[in-house]
């Protein structure tokens, strides 16, 4: 009998035959089976963690069970408690759990009751049930019939849904059956395994392993809700929620935790790690500590290296010494301190000094991104608002006013007391001002005013490439073809892979017969944006125009671009000529070369006594023969006619080492 009762009953067979049917006379009454002893727990051993040291994942938490499951936690705040199966203290759920009704209802006497029923409510909110011939009411157990209108009221409507519930309210998706009608879910085995909090814990640990995080999130949940008091359901849930991202929620699940249960060492340790990402060395040593054989010796060394980069990132910034705040700060990522909002902060700064652009906004985008209130009371207000405000001139810098005057004015609330904070949010607005200001005018084709407007914007933030461009835009117009290529240059010095900018420089060059410097920004923006059929069109245009004008010499461009191979002559010429030339063998089709021509640029400018030379194998398959050349892109070092070094691949570091080298 015993078995018997372990078995799951349909579900709510017996509140339907109690209510729907009011217990028609001369039927035979129904009684349940109310088992003897609550479901056992094995406390014999406990369960298996299922932690790997060498997974990525943190591993979750099997504390043994020493008692059956408390269900008196269980409470509801707004339905009616009629909805809710009665809970026994001793025998667990008697709805959904060890119920069974009598075999001496028969098929037939109900299908009677059901015809009476219908006729009297004028109603078919019945739907067929799997087991026995039976038939289900719509709004009762867990199945509801398609078309019901009584809502579907049982125990799962009182407890946290999982993400897929979630999103099936949300979109009013759902499984749909042959006709267009939304099918019954049915849930009979979860409604049975849903009220065993520690069915739920193995439950969540399952999706947990195979990587479904939000579900486990909501097992988890489910478990907390009937017994709050057991530890390892929070800490489970803070690894699953470390797995979604969401550390500071992961953190005070584990606080609670360890409130719960002091000398629970795994929390400690998982506390740990999380204050040692976030940037909190100081408290993540004391939770190793406490954590006692869960951390090694390893994990408390890391900490306390973290402390001591941060310590150096912060002197070094005071001292704006960028160079060493970006070395420091890259040390602090790498030690372990992968989520600090500030030490990303520290290196999206540091790369803003520095005018790498790109890699400041680049940086931001990698950073961590908290809730303003969460992340203003755990890191405090100087903190946060230190990151928000290098968040507005990385948004600054990339063109994104609006958001960068919203950010800066954000900081201002939180930290009101700090000056470096409020002038920021000062330059934002006046250089948004000035932008709104200009393309306004722009528009109106009022091309003089319009160039001044974006100057007034630039006397606030000189480095600007977006006003720099657009400036360009405006002289362009006015045929003021030099000065429009020195703001392009300008603002594509800050942000290599400026196409507008590229773009309009390009074309200036082009109004200037200036072919070969036209050439090399075509040839860039057709790797950039191979489909562009204005950019194709346009190359094609100024080659026609090159080879007509190109000179059997060599030699380096005013504006120190590098020189594009037309013929095999010229590339012979240049190669014995005295001097040092660098040449770039390139493919346009490979996505290889798109980044390396911008940083081409970069060292024509940085080292002017070294001639750079770009060889089109598509176009030149017989250069690459003869200088032996069969992977792209790679680098060739030619000095006094002689090859002195070859490069195969792009590493800039390594490029520049070799230039310093060779021209010393």
């Amino acid at each position: 009998m015993e078995e018997e009762d372990k078995k799951p009953s349909s579900c709510g067979l017996l509140v339907l035959y109690n209510t729907v049917f009011r217990r028609r006379a001369g039927t035979v009454p129904v009684s349940p089976r109310c088992p003897s002893r609550p479901p056992s727990v094995s406390n014999a051993a406990p369960l298996s963690d299922i932690h790997n040291s060498n997974s990525r994942r943190p591993g979750l938490d099997q504390q043994p069970t020493t008692a059956a499951p408390n269900y008196s936690r269980l409470t509801v705040s707004t339905k009616p408690a009629a909805a809710l199966p009665a809970v026994d203290q001793h025998n667990g759920p008697s709805a959904g759990g060890n119920i069974r009704p009598r075999t001496s209802i028969i098929s037939t006497d109900l299908d009677s009751m059901i015809y009476d029923h219908q006729r009297a409510k004028s109603s078919s909110t019945l739907v067929r049930a799997s087991s026995g011939n039976v038939m289900l009411y719509g709004n009762l157990g867990n199945l509801r019939a398609p078309g019901t209108v009584t809502p579907n009221r049982n125990v799962l409507d009182y407890l946290p849904k999982t993400a897929k519930e979630k999103e099936s309210a949300a979109t009013g998706r759902g499984r749909s059956s042959g006709d267009g009608t939304e099918a019954p879910v049915s849930m009979c085995r979860a409604l049975s395994k849903r009220l065993n909090p520690e069915e739920l814990k193995e439950m969540g640990n399952e999706e947990y392993k195979n990587g479904r995080y939000a579900e486990a999130v909501s097992l988890y949940d489910r478990a907390i809700l009937i017994d709050s008091d057991k530890a390892s359901y929070w800490s489970n849930k803070a690894a699953a929620l470390i797995g979604l991202g969401r550390l500071l929620e992961a953190l005070q699940e584990c606080k609670e935790a360890i409130r719960i249960d002091p000398y629970y060492f795994r929390a400690h340790h998982r506390l740990a790690t999380l204050y040692l990402r976030l940037g909190e060395p100081e408290r993540a040593a004391n939770h190793y500590k406490l954590a006692k054989n869960e951390a090694s010796s390893d994990e408390i060394s890391r900490a306390k290296a973290v402390q001591v980069f941060i310590g150096k990132c912060s002197e070094a910034r005071k001292l704006r010494d960028w160079d060493i705040v970006l070395k420091e700060s890259q040390s602090t990522i790498s030690a372990g301190a992968d989520s600090a909002p500030q030490i990303f902060a520290y290196q999206a700064e540091a790369f803003l000094m520095l005018r790498r652009q790109e890699d400041a906004e680049q940086t931001m985008i990698d950073a961590p991104k908290f809730e303003i209130d969460a992340a203003t009371k755990f890191f405090g207000a100087p903190n946060n608002a230190y990151q928000l405000s290098v968040r507005a001139q990385v948004d600054m810098a990339a063109g994104r006013f609006e958001s960068a005057v919203s950010l800066a004015q954000m900081a201002t609330r939180i930290h009101p007391g700090s000056r470096e904070i409020s002038t920021i949010a000062r330059k934002a607005r006046s250089v948004a001002s000035a932008r709104l200001m200009g393309n306004d005018l722009f528009k109106a084709s009022k091309f003089d005013e319009a160039c001044f407007a974006y100057g007034d914007g630039l006397n606030h933030d000189p480095h600007n490439a977006i006003l720099l461009c657009n400036r360009a835009a405006c002289r362009s117009k006015l045929g003021q073809w030099e000065k429009a290529i020195a703001d392009c240059d300008a603002a594509l010095n800050l942000r290599p892979r400026y196409s507008k900018a590229r773009l309009r420089r390009a074309d200036c060059n082009a109004k200037l017969e200036r072919w070969d410097a036209s050439v090399q920004d075509y040839e860039i923006l057709h790797l950039e944006i191979p489909r562009d059929e204005t950019v194709s069109r346009a190359l094609q245009e100024a080659k026609a125009h090159l080879r007509p004008h190109q000179v059997e010499g060599v030699k380096q461009p005013d504006h120190g671009n590098p020189v594009y191979i037309t013929s095999k002559d010229q590339f012979h010429n240049a190669i014995t000529s005295q001097g040092m030339f660098m040449a770039l063998f390139y493919d346009q089709s490979s996505e290889a070369s798109i980044g390396i021509l911008p940083h081409l640029e970069l060292l024509c400018k940085r080292y002017t006594a070294v001639t750079f030379l770009k060889v089109n194998m598509e176009e030149h398959a017989s250069i690459a023969k003869m200088e032996s050349v069969s992977s792209v892109p790679s680098f060739k070092l030619y000095k006094n006619g002689s090859n002195v070094h070859d490069i195969a691949g792009f590493e800039l570091e390594q490029l520049e080492s070799s230039l310093q080298c060779f021209c010393s």
